[in-house]
């Protein structure tokens, strides 16, 4: 079993980094003994060994991977205040098999070892997090940037299975440990401030721009304890202020298509022989496919964050075996965004194109013929603003009667909500536009698309208000968990660990949309003075990326303020209320997740040759599924037409559906000392990804047309079991120094019950429906035939014209009656056939993981390095227009780093590549794949230390200035490409 010493000495080690907070100063005391020595170089007793901070760092991580049941990396306090990272996410990244999806600028979301975001469960001092992202209503992953580093002690990723970890992370369980005060006795407090200057911000038009681009940071940390050690308290806070800017090339409403070449649809180019196909080079083949685009767009965007963190950590004592602790645990992220933006959508009218070569193919320059110039310029705006708000109240009571038995109790109510921040909702747009664009190219040979326009011009076509979309979006997520764990020696070297847990997780996303399909102008462009728009140029905001210095692209727009533009057409339509979001929501979908859960582990240390540890366990889970959701009731159903029976619907109500399921999730970890400096570890064990929420969000939404056959419609599914996978884990370790270490690690997951679309038959609202009705019957039987619905409809309205549901028009032009006929009482209920998810796909991945950890002798230089290749044989099928299932967030990725210390002096360089990867499986147009492409980022770090108590540090994020591009099946299907910009920090910390 594990050495209860050594697991102490690593989270007090963690725990006085974060009281230090990140302090260089402070890293230069000497380290405790245990944790400045390694079982396989012993310490010479003749000489006084000083393990400052950075190499401390290295040393705690090292020891909590090689002193761990089973896979397990982690990074202590120390060593996130020394990487230039904006949060927790941008922290991660350094582990090896973790990767991050970017958002404005800053790391969000994880994804570890191959398995997505939604799949990696988050726990807060063991604790399960709830989750809360209006980018994504329906998802289960954790952002991350709602979370600064300053305050938290250590950061655990568990990346094989443990008996005694809450179920969900499939991929990972990462558990953020934050400051324990009895753990380090006496006063440690330290404040720091920090000025950050962000580059992206002087690179917006001046209608984006909000503020400066240089913003304050303030973090401190308090910890003491009292003489006796029975009381301690620990405080924590942090102020974050940025002002960002980033600027995106988007094809931002998808591909239409894809298309064989062969078809001759709407959209499509013209098939051989046709007019116009003179005008197609390099033509699609005929089994080739091929896609067109929607619009493209390029953006402006102006960002303001304001991030706010604390926490509040009680303890006492009242004996030496029972600790208690309660602690509270805040964060708020509020995000304020201004956009100004131009585009041109495409007709597919008369097109001129060229190709790359199949069998996908993607357009090199597609042009569409506009004569004369009469369509829409584009040029739209927006306002608006989030917030999102994490609470968390634990308790924990920790009791051990004896030497071999442990107890503990704990208990937590915490909650994640994101909701808008504005009185112009989370999300609008303010669309304007001059009618005055003539044929219109668009050029996507390089990684910038390039937009021509002829014809413009904006005196003859003034700019006007044209369409608007107001939107408010709501997600809670809420947890409450209550655990009680055991801990007993039995035997000579055993140690059975056991515990049951009870855990209640809400969720609730609600949406309403307030939208004017005015495109061809919602008032005059007289109600504008021209004033209100500001000429401006597209080029000097994308000169990061390659093809914007084009002499083709058309590079005149005008920007304007939203609140002015927006007041004027408020007023001048007469209705002002259309132009802000509705008062309450469309939808509202509630979820509710009950789990009893009990586990038991037994670990034992074997006595053999090769001394050997294993760590047995089972955890038994149910889980009980009720969701409900408001959605438009459906009413009656009313036969119009021969085969048109609309659906009537009242007042939107609320509707239930429930599952349930279970699981036995068994783990077997092994571990075998082949030296004292060397470890081999095995691991097998069985975890669960949970579905998301719009999988298992109840409520029945129909199409408002059914037929004589029925109907159709959608529903999410309760019952849908969790992806659950199998895992397989094998390592080498070998620590071959203090602060040296090198693992070789493979993995395979074998993955089911991934969830597919799929349909099932019901009855929902007990529609009646005349067909094969009373009166159906008596038609039949009166001599027309049961499938001759002109007939049946004729002998009704004219035979019962008057009666209950029946009501009779004038005959048509060709003498049959017209009129309605509504399904009564006694009426067949009618079948609807209805889409939803049902457990039916599979999926395998395997990988391998290379770290190496170096530090060269006495020099203060030092390097750390990791590789992960990750495969699976369940790729997206580019040449497949169907919708596919295939595994999203699967790259590579590696980290290299370089270390250099001494007395005074600190610095780090962080370079962080991650690999192509498949980001989803829909754009704005369908099924249709986004490929996210390799992104490497440069960072730095250097401290000095002007004494034992006052630091300074200097930070630079993003040296490189990386772009960042999204593709659809072809690279010149250009989806995203983004430019951001470097970012300084220069702070200084003061330790009392």
């Amino acid at each position: 079993m594990q050495n209860p010493k050594v697991k102490r000495t690593i989270i007090s080690l963690a725990v006085a980094s974060a009281c230090a907070g990140t302090v260089p100063a402070y890293a230069q005391e000497a380290a405790p003994a245990p944790a400045a020595t390694s079982a396989a170089v012993p310490a010479d007793t003749n000489q006084t060994v000083v393990v400052t901070g950075i190499r401390r760092a290295l040393i705690s991580s090292m020891n909590l991977k090689r002193d761990s049941d089973g896979i397990v990396d982690g990074i202590v306090a120390e060593d996130i205040g020394k990487f230039p990272d904006t949060n927790l996410a941008e922290s991660l990244q350094r582990i090896s098999g973790v990767s991050i999806d970017r958002s404005i600028g800053e790391g969000s979301k994880v994804t570890v070892r191959g398995l997505g975001p939604d799949f990696n469960l988050v726990l807060l001092n063991g604790r399960q997090m709830p989750t809360s992202n209006l980018g994504d209503l329906n998802g289960r992953a954790f952002d991350f940037a709602n979370l600064a580093s300053e305050a938290i002690a250590q950061i655990q990723v568990f990346k094989t299975s443990r008996a005694d970890t809450p179920t969900g992370g499939m991929g990972a369980t990462l558990n953020i440990k934050t400051t324990r005060p009895l753990e380090l006795p006496g006063m440690h407090a330290s404040v720091g401030v920090k000025g950050v200057y962000d580059t992206s911000h002087n690179n917006l038009p001046k209608d984006d721009k909000s503020g400066n681009a240089l913003t304050p940071e303030i973090s401190g940390i308090y910890s003491n304890t009292s003489a006796d050690g029975r009381f301690g308290v620990a405080l924590s806070a942090s102020y974050q202020e940025r002002n960002l800017g980033f600027n995106q090339a988007a094809v931002s409403n998808g591909w239409r298509g894809p298309f064989k070449g062969d078809e001759n649809n709407w959209g499509t180019i013209p098939q051989p022989g046709t007019p116009g196909s003179e005008n197609i080079t390099n033509r699609p083949g005929p089994n080739d496919i091929y896609s067109v685009p929607q619009n493209l767009n390029y953006s402006m965007n102006g960002v303001r964050r304001q991030r706010t963190n604390g926490q509040l950590t009680l303890q006492f004592a009242p004996s030496k075996a029972l600790t208690t602790t309660l602690d509270y645990t805040y964060s708020e992220n509020k995000i304020q965004t201004r956009r100004n933006d131009i585009s041109a959508w495409f007709n597919f009218g008369p097109s001129i194109s060229t190709w790359s070569n199949g069998p996908v193919a993607g357009p090199l320059v597609y042009t569409e013929v506009i004569n004369p110039a009469v369509s829409d310029i584009a040029m739209a705006g927006a306002q608006f603003a989030t917030r999102t708000q994490n609470k968390s109240l634990g308790f924990n009571a920790l009791w051990k009667p004896s030497a071999d038995l442990r107890m503990e109790f704990d208990a937590h109510s915490s909650s994640a909500e994101s909701m808008p921040d504005s009185p112009f909702g989370s999300n609008n747009t303010l669309g304007t536009a001059s009618f005055s664009r003539g044929t219109t190219t668009a050029d996507f040979t390089h990684d910038f698309p390039v937009l021509s326009i002829q014809g413009a011009d904006f005196q003859k076509a003034p700019q006007q208000v044209t369409g608007s979309v107001f939107q408010n979006g709501y997600m809670k997520g809420k947890v409450e968990q209550f655990q009680l764990k055991g801990a007993l020696n039995v035997m000579e070297a055993s140690n059975l660990k056991f515990g049951v847990a009870a855990t209640t997780v809400d969720n609730r996303s609600a949406f309403s949309n307030q939208q004017r399909d005015t495109w061809g102008g919602a008032t005059s462009p007289a109600d504008y003075p021209s004033s209100v728009w500001h000429a401006d140029t597209v080029r000097q905001y994308f000169s990061k990326i390659d093809g914007s210095g084009s002499p083709n692209l058309f590079n005149t727009f005008y920007t304007f303020d939203f609140n002015q533009v927006r007041d004027l057409v408020a007023k001048a339509s007469g209705h002002p209320e259309l132009y802000l979001p509705k008062a309450g929501y469309d939808t509202d979908q509630r979820t509710e997740e009950k789990s009893k859960s009990a586990y038991v582990q037994l670990n034992t240390d074997w006595d053999t040759r090769l001394p050997m540890h294993t760590a047995l366990g089972v955890r038994f889970e149910k889980t009980d599924v009720v969701s409900t959701a408001l959605v438009p009731t459906a009413t009656a159903i009313s036969w119009v037409s021969q085969n048109e029976l609309p659906v009537s619907f009242g007042e939107p109500n609320f509707t239930t559906l429930k599952g349930s399921y279970h699981n036995l999730l068994p783990s077997l970890d092994w571990d075998m000392d082949l030296r004292s400096d060397m470890k081999l570890r095995a691991s097998y064990g069985e975890t669960i990804g949970r579905p998301r929420w719009d999988q298992i969000q109840g409520g029945t939404v129909l199409n408002s047309l059914a037929r004589v056959f029925g109907g159709t419609g959608s529903q999410g599914n309760p019952a849908l079991k969790p992806v659950k996978s199998k895992n397989f884990d094998l390592s080498y370790e070998w620590y071959y120094g203090k602060q040296d270490f090198f693992a070789l690690a493979y993995f395979q997951k074998n993955l089911d019950n991934y969830a597919g679309q799929s349909k099932i038959t019901a009855q929902p609202f007990n529609l009646h429906t005349p067909v094969e009705g009373a009166f159906w019957k008596e038609a039949v039987a009166n001599g027309c035939g049961n499938g001759d619905l002109t007939c049946i409809r004729n002998y009704i309205l004219r035979n019962h014209a008057g009666a209950a549901g029946v009501t009779r028009g004038p005959d048509d032009a060709n003498g049959n009656a017209t009129g309605t006929i509504v399904g009564q009482p006694g009426d067949p209920i009618a079948n609807f056939e209805i889409a939803t998810y049902a457990n039916q796909k599979k999926a395998n991945l395997h990988g391998l993981e290379v770290n190496v950890q170096h530090m060269f002798a006495n020099t203060g230089f030092g390097l750390s390095a990791n590789y992960t290749w990750v495969h699976s044989g369940l790729r997206y099928d580019n040449a497949n227009t169907q919708d596919q299932f295939a595994l999203l967030g699967l790259s590579n990725s590696a980290n290299l780093v370089g270390i250099y210390e001494n007395a005074k002096w600190s610095a780090r360089a962080a370079y962080n590549w991650r690999g192509e990867f498949l980001s989803s499986r829909f754009d704005g147009s369908g099924p249709n794949p986004n490929y996210t492409e390799p992104y490497g980022q440069l960072d730095l770090s250097v401290g000095y230390n002007y004494s034992d108590k006052l630091s300074f540090q200097f930070e630079a994020i993003n040296l490189n200035d990386g772009i960042q591009r999204i593709h659809g099946r072809t690279k010149s299907e250009v989806l995203f490409v983004t430019q951001t910009g470097r970012r300084f920090m220069l702070g200084a910390r003061y330790k009392f």
